[in-house]
């Protein structure tokens, strides 16, 4: 029963806030949800994620198929500090369900040593075919910290 709940997080999550997209006069309304969590291997770097929330009785029982768009803008919001051997070149640090069978919302960091800059990507899965929808965004690390 608990996989039908949307917030099943790889890392520790705090809701920032919601707006109300339509009324729904039975169940909760339609919104857009914005959460805010810390990449859970880079200390420093907090990611903000918004995306529809499905209302109406369907979302309630958590039966709603929620739509694949999602935007994320990662941010530095301390000293960046991190251990190289730990941090993968991509790994997925985020997840949440966005259906009661196989639809998942992912934010994946890719690192791009080069540049020294942490790149952060959501998409959506589905079993079969996912989205083409996704949303991207980077943090530059430089000269500021992180296994230097």
């Amino acid at each position: 029963m608990l996989a039908l709940f949307p917030s099943a997080l790889l890392a520790q999550d705090a809701h920032i806030g919601s707006v109300r997209t339509e009324f729904k006069l039975l169940g909760p309304n339609n919104t857009i949800e914005v959460e805010r969590f810390d990449d859970p291997k880079v200390q420093g770097i907090s990611c903000y994620l918004s995306y529809s929330q499905i209302g109406g009785i369907t979302g309630a029982v958590g039966l709603a198929e929620e739509a694949s768009e999602a935007s994320v803008a990662c941010r530095q919001t301390g000293e960046i500090v991190f251990d190289p051997a730990e941090v993968e070149e991509q790994e997925v640090i985020f997840t949440q369900r966005r259906s009661a069978l196989f639809k998942n919302m992912r934010v994946v960091r890719m690192h791009d040593t080069e540049t020294q800059t942490f790149v952060y990507l959501t998409y959506s899965t589905k079993l079969v075919d996912g989205s083409p929808k996704n949303a991207i965004t980077a943090v530059h690390y430089g000269e500021l910290g992180g296994g230097q």
